[in-house]
This record gives structure tokens, sequence and C-alpha cells, in this order.
């Protein structure tokens, strides 16, 4: 099954993703389901959740959360409730482990996108060792070395913020179904394997142009 493990809704202040445009997005790519991945919030996750057995869709969504750690960002799946950001990445992870959650490290070497770095030592599931934002496969190739010298399953995603990222990166996940349980419990059990394609530079570029826009709405709007 093809899952794009680090998806952005309207839920987090640099995307504009509604959730409809997203499973749409998702449907027509011909995924089997995605991770809602939002910065500090599950929100979007739980809703994007709903939504799509609102509409009947064949598709999982697994709601989760991209945390912001001390050190970088760390994505937590299958959880319904925040973890703090800013604390150290063993506590952040500590706390995700409380909840049930599903940890990943994702875009480890990408210093852009707050990349947490070297990921050994931490007790995570997996890591994003492709990524399909990143202009040049340096930090994915980086991420993906070390993930093989540790032993840890590689996976990936779009860290898509328009609908039209959404898919570009995916993971095949070897699930006996597509049920959340059974996915998040593949991924555990490294049963994984990175596809897909970098995103265009235009589309990067688009998304990038939007979130430049709404920081410099946001600006003038508390100025006024």
């Amino acid at each position: 099954m093809k899952f794009d493990l680090h998806v952005h809704s309207e839920h987090s202040k640099d995307s504009n993703s509604s959730h409809d445009d997203i499973l749409e997005a998702a449907s027509k790519k011909g995924l089997d389901g995605l991770a809602i991945c939002d910065h500090d919030t599950v929100e979007g996750g739980l809703a994007c959740q709903k939504r799509a057995l609102e509409l009947g869709l064949e598709l999982t969504v697994i709601p989760g959360v991209e945390v912001s750690s001390s050190k970088g960002h760390i994505l937590i799946l299958g959880i319904n409730q925040n973890v703090e950001p800013l604390l150290s990445p063993e506590e952040t992870i500590k706390r995700a482990r409380k909840l049930g959650g599903t940890v990943i490290i994702p875009h480890p070497f990408k210093r852009s996108s707050h990349g947490i770095g070297s990921f050994e030592g931490l007790d995570i599931d997996a890591a994003e060792v492709f990524n399909s934002r990143c202009l040049f496969n340096r930090a994915n190739r980086k991420a993906a070395a070390e993930a093989k010298r540790l032993g840890i399953p590689g996976v990936a995603g779009s860290d898509s913020h328009i609908p039209e990222m959404v898919g570009q990166a995916y993971t095949e996940i070897d699930a006996q179904e597509n049920t959340l349980e059974a996915v998040l419990e593949a991924i555990r059990e490294g049963k994984v394997s990175p596809a897909g394609k970098n995103t265009p530079t235009s589309i990067i570029l688009k998304q990038m142009s939007g979130s430049a826009m709404r920081k410099i709405k946001k600006k003038l709007f508390n100025k006024a």
C-alpha cells in the first residue's frame, strides 16, 4: 500500500491546504492513505480523519503531529493528544510513547526545515530518508546512509504544504489490511520502503511564495 506519511493541512501556519483538497489529491494520486502532521497540533489530523469518513473515502488517514523539539522536528503518528513543544528529543519521544505514538524523524539533515541532525541513540521507529520537498538530494542521501548504518527503517513523505505536493513521495507499506492499527504496526515492524520523486521546483517555489505572502499579511494585519 502507498502512504504519504508527511502532509500538512491548513492547521499548520505555513500551509493553506484544506482537508477536502488534500483528500482529493491523495485519491487522484492513487494513495491508500496519508498522515496529517501539522506543526505542534493534532487537530488537523483528527479533523481530516473525520472528514474522510464523512466522505466515505477508501483512504486511511493517520492523525499525527510534527513536534518542534529543542533540537529539531519529530513526527509522531497515531496519537490524539498534543505533545508539548521545545522539550528535548528524548523527552518528546518519551511522551510520544506514553501516548502510544509511532515515532519518525523527518528530514534529519535538512537544516532549513529544522532537521534534528543525527538520530543515533534515539528510540524511533523509522527515519524519513526521502523528502520530496528537498530541492537537492544531498540531505536525503545522508539520511538514507545514516538509517542504513544504524539499521533503522527508512520511509518517505512529500512534506506537502499545498495540495499539488501530496503523494510526490510516499512509503510502500506491507500491512495485512488498510486500517490505522495495521499500518502503524507495519511501520513499527519495519515493513516499509521509500518511493516517489522530487517535487518539481516550480511547485516548491509556489508553496514558498504562498508562505511568504501569508507572513507578510500577518505582519501587516498585526500592525493595523
